[in-house]
C-alpha cells in the first residue's frame, strides 16, 4: 500500500493523547483492547486525555507503565476501528519502506515516510530501528509502520540538531510486554528498571521495588499526580465552580480551551504573568465592516472586563489580567461573562451583521 491508503485505512486507530505536561501519539490494537504509547508521553500520570477520529475527548486509565522500554499502555472503552492495526510478524530489514504516524506539534494525522537505516541499532541495553522517515515532538508513541500497514515500532525519539535521525521501539519488546501483562491478568502494572520483573502498583511499598528493593521513581509519580499551584490551581478552581471538565480543558499546564456553543474560549497563561483569555467569535465578511466596527465599540463602552478585538480577520471577545491581580471573585464574574456572552455574540455578528462562521479543525 502507498503511504495515503495506509493513513486512510489506519486512521482511526491513530490516537492523540494529551497530559497537563505533554501531549503525544499513540495507537489502538483492537486485539488487546489497548492503546500503545510511550512511558514518556503519559508523565507518569494513572490518567490522560485521549481523543482520535471517531471519539471524542475523554479521560483514559494508564493500566501499565514501563520506563525501561519506555511503553505505556491505556485502556479505553467503546472505540471501535473499521481496520484493526496489528503487529508485524516478520523482522524489519535494513532498507525496508518504513511509515510513521502521529500528531507532531499537534497536526494530526500527519504521516512521514522512508526507509529502515539500520534494523538494529544499540541504544543503551536496547535495540532500536532507526528510520529517516521525519518523526518531531508529538510523534513519540505513535506506531511506525511497513508497507503492509502492519506496526513495527513505536516512534520514541530523534537525535537532537541531527537531520532525520528517528528512533523506534520494535514491535517484538511491544509484544513481550503485552504478552507479559496479559498473563499477570492485573491492572496498574509497573516494570522495575532494575530487575525489569512486572509489578503491581499496590504492592509497591514507599516507592521500592518489592522484588529487588530498587526505588521506583515512576511509581512516585503515579501516586502523587498532577497537583496545580499557584495561579494554574485559582485558574482551574473557577473553571470548576463554573462546572467546566478541567481536565478535558486543559491544552497543556498553561492552556486552556473549552468550546461553548459556536464559540470557543482559549486561555493562556504567559510567562510574563498575563493571562488572556479569548473567545474566537466569527471572521469579517466582505460587507459590512464598517457596521460591525460600530457594533464591537459600542459593545465595548458599555462593558467591564471584556472587550472586542480584531486579530488578523477575526473577531474575538478577549478577558485580559495580570495574574498578581486575579482573585477568584473577580475572575469568575469576567470568565463568567465571557462564557455566557461569546455563543450569543457569534450568533448575532453572523446572522445579523454577515460574519462568517470560523472553521474549526475538531478531528481530534
Amino acid at each position: 500500500m502507498n503511504t495515503k491508503k495506509i493513513l486512510d485505512t489506519y486512521q482511526d486507530s491513530i490516537i492523540q493523547i494529551e497530559t497537563p505536561l505533554a501531549s503525544g501519539s499513540g495507537f489502538y490494537l483492537e486485539k488487546h483492547r489497548l492503546i500503545v504509547t510511550n512511558s514518556h508521553v503519559v508523565t507518569g500520570l494513572k490518567e490522560v486525555v485521549i481523543s482520535s477520529k471517531n471519539m471524542k475527548r475523554r479521560q483514559a486509565k494508564v493500566v501499565y507503565d514501563d520506563p525501561k522500554y519506555d511503553l505505556a499502555f491505556i485502556v479505553t472503552k467503546d472505540l471501535t476501528v473499521k481496520t484493526p492495526l496489528n503487529l508485524a510478524s516478520e523482522n524489519v530489514h535494513d532498507g525496508d519502506k518504513a511509515i510513521a504516524v502521529g500528531h507532531p506539534y499537534g497536526l494530526n494525522y500527519s504521516a512521514t515516510e522512508g526507509i529502515v537505516s539500520k534494523a538494529a541499532r544499540l541504544q543503551g541495553e536496547l535495540e532500536y530501528i532507526q528510520i529517516d522517515a521525519a518523526i518531531n515532538p508529538g510523534n513519540s508513541g505513535g506506531p511506525l509502520l511497513n508497507e503492509n500497514g502492519e506496526v513495527i515500532g513505536v516512534n520514541a525519539f530523534i537525535i537532537q540538531n541531527s537531520n532525520n535521525l528517528g528512533f523506534a521501539l520494535p514491535f517484538s519488546y511491544v509484544q513481550e510486554a503485552l504478552d507479559a501483562f496479559k498473563k499477570l491478568g492485573k491492572n496498574d502494572i509497573i516494570r522495575c528498571s532494575s530487575c525489569l520483573n512486572l509489578v503491581q502498583e499496590r504492592l509497591i511499598k514507599d516507592d521500592y521495588c518489592p522484588i529487588c528493593g530498587v526505588k521506583i521513581d515512576i511509581a512516585k509519580q503515579r501516586r502523587e499526580g498532577y497537583k496545580a499551584v499557584g495561579t494554574i490551581k485559582t485558574l482551574e478552581k473557577i473553571l470548576e465552580e463554573m462546572g467546566k471538565d478541567v481536565a478535558l480543558a486543559r491544552r497543556g499546564q498553561r492552556a486552556w480551551q473549552i468550546d461553548v456553543g459556536t464559540a470557543r474560549i482559549e486561555i493562556s497563561y504567559y510567562d510574563n504573568g498575563i493571562i488572556i483569555a479569548d473567545a474566537s467569535l466569527c471572521r469579517l465578511p466582505h460587507e459590512k465592516i464598517k457596521e460591525i466596527y460600530r457594533f464591537l465599540l459600542s459593545e465595548n463602552a458599555k462593558m467591564d472586563y471584556l472587550h472586542f478585538s480584531i486579530d488578523d480577520n477575526s473577531i474575538v471577545l478577549s478577558y485580559i489580567v495580570v495574574d498578581s491581580s486575579l482573585e477568584e471573585k473577580s475572575g469568575s464574574f469576567a470568565l463568567g461573562r465571557l462564557f455566557s456572552l461569546a455563543d450569543s455574540y457569534d450568533d448575532i455578528l453572523i446572522n445579523d451583521y454577515g460574519a462568517l462562521v470560523i472553521k474549526r479543525d475538531d478531528s481530534v
